[in-house]
């Protein structure tokens, strides 16, 4: 049988990402294949670097977690297809999570306007969300 764990314990879980990763956090859309983790070395060009909202996520609810406030990189850094994202401590050296990038409803687990980034075009992240397991 499988751990479960109560509707207050999966928000909090969540929450504690937000905090441990910092206010002012930074995202980076990159292309090619993510790395095979976190504490492995970049892969692939920035087409985009943001600076996130400083509370850039909503607060915990019925075990999932939202971006919060406007995701937009108002001129994109080079032109390519966005395949991954890393984010970043304020710092911008120190990965704390990564995952794949698509367009709008394409299941990606951070999904933008378009995967065809363009240099000095604006991009917008339109949807990403964490969702905690063992309810």
């Amino acid at each position: 049988m499988a751990i479960q764990l109560s509707e207050a314990v999966r928000n909090a879980r969540l929450d504690a990402i937000e905090t441990a990763i910092g206010v002012s956090a930074v995202l980076k859309i990159k292309t090619g294949a993510q790395p095979a983790n976190c504490a492995a070395a970049d892969t692939g060009t920035v087409l985009a670097s943001l600076s996130l909202p400083s509370d850039w996520m909503a607060a915990a609810a019925t075990g999932a977690k939202a971006k919060a406030g406007t995701w937009q990189d108002a001129s994109a850094d080079a032109t390519g297809t966005a395949a991954h994202f890393r984010l970043y401590a304020t710092d911008g050296v120190t990965c704390h999570m990564q995952g794949s990038v698509s367009v709008t409803a394409g299941g990606g687990d951070l999904q933008l306007d378009t995967i065809s980034i363009i240099l000095g075009r604006t991009i917008t992240i339109t949807a990403f969300t964490l969702t905690d397991g063992n309810g």
